[in-house]
């Protein structure tokens, strides 16, 4: 693997609208925790439970580890050949609890079963304890690079993530649940960005998370330029396996006071920000989006009449656009973050050369600096 030295794409000069927060990522809403767990082993022929090995998983925690809390929450899928488990209480409820996963199509089910078992770790509280019972644990397809029939995701290693969990910068490219991932024939995986937005309501946060595994390379654009028609070098060399990559899972959480019918409408703007960067959710796509908000706490147990705040509807638009921005940004980051891999029987793919990319926006008078 190539290292990219944690460079962004704000730091390549490519223009982005908006005001992002401190860490420019998810975390910058307050409360908001990611962990990564990054699996990386072998090389050359593929052999089945032996490897190569290029995938892990990405924790996100709402409301941090120790939170007995629940948040409002919604999804939308707008195309739905993937997977994104607890969905179904979340859009009977609009609430979230526990953590959010991300990881391989075929580890789901690992994961979903270690998030329990931890959550039975860490909970003391029954009640509490049973709204953890459905996890939401989200996937895309790592097999082009991974030995995904290995099943190389283990307890342990969601054990690591969760609790290695932080606040801060996000690591972002080939780690966690993007390892093996790529966009746009490009190499990718996580990205993150966030925006800050000034409401007649006040001052509130969005941001995203983005495990970015779609698209073709004449698709992609960046800040508007269509840079997939004009790098078409470096396209990912080596054997295909024969199956269809083309997904992605977006996250995005705020701090504004939402209600779930408001936070699905959020979600909804997801595909917004996915398409400023090309995307056209192809028929085998799997584009699932959820959105949550730290701003309305959900506590069980309770028999009285409950409380939610929200921005009135007239005021929701700025978080709209921030959305989209973020989205969009995410993208980017997680290609520009990402590090050429070579995975199973030689399968290559490149990262993004930054400084053919940055001559490209240079002449189509986009580049800042």
């Amino acid at each position: 693997m190539t290292k990219r030295d944690g460079l962004r794409a704000r730091d390549l000069g490519i223009p982005f609208d908006g005001v992002p927060g401190p860490f420019n990522a998810i975390t910058d809403v307050a409360g908001v925790e990611v962990g990564h767990r990054t699996l990386i082993s072998g090389e050359g022929e593929l052999k089945a439970g032996e490897g190569p090995v290029r995938t892990g998983l990405t924790a996100i925690l709402p409301l941090g580890k120790a939170a007995g809390e629940g948040v409002t929450a919604a999804c939308f899928a707008l195309n739905g050949v993937g997977e994104m488990t607890g969905t179904t209480l979340i859009e009977e409820f609009g609430t979230l609890f526990g953590p959010v996963m991300l990881t391989n199509t075929l580890s789901v089910g690992t994961v979903r079963d270690a998030v329990i078992r931890w959550s039975v770790r860490t909970v003391t509280d029954r009640l509490t304890l049973f709204t953890r019972s459905i996890p939401v644990v989200a996937e895309t397809w790592d097999g082009e690079l991974n030995d995904i029939y290995g099943f190389h995701v283990k307890q342990e290693h969601v054990f690591e993530a969760l609790d290695g969990a932080r606040s801060g910068p996000v690591e972002e490219g080939s780690v966690g649940g993007g390892t093996g991932m790529s966009a746009y024939e490009f190499k990718a995986g996580i990205g993150s960005s966030s925006r800050v937005v000034e409401t007649a309501a006040g001052t509130f946060t969005v941001g995203v998370l983005a495990q970015a595994n779609h698209g073709s390379r004449y698709q992609l654009l960046v800040a508007g330029v269509p840079v997939g028609r004009e790098i078409r070098e470096w396209m990912p060399s080596g054997p295909e396996t024969g199956a269809i990559r083309s997904s992605i899972i977006i996250v995005v959480g705020t701090d504004a006071p939402l209600l779930p019918t408001q936070l699905k409408r959020l979600a909804k703007r997801a595909s917004l920000g996915l398409a400023r960067t090309g995307s056209i959710a192809a028929n085998s796509s799997g584009d699932i989006f959820l959105a949550f908000s730290t701003g309305n706490r959900v506590r069980v147990g309770q028999t009285d009449l409950g409380t939610y705040r929200f921005v009135r509807n007239p005021m929701i638009s700025p978080l709209f656009e921030a959305t989209i921005q973020a989205v969009e940004e995410s993208i980017i980051n997680a290609l520009v973050a990402a590090e050429t891999m070579t995975g199973i029987n030689g399968r290559t793919v490149y990262a993004i050369p930054h400084d053919r990319l940055r001559g490209v926006l240079r002449e189509y008078n986009r580049l800042q600096v």
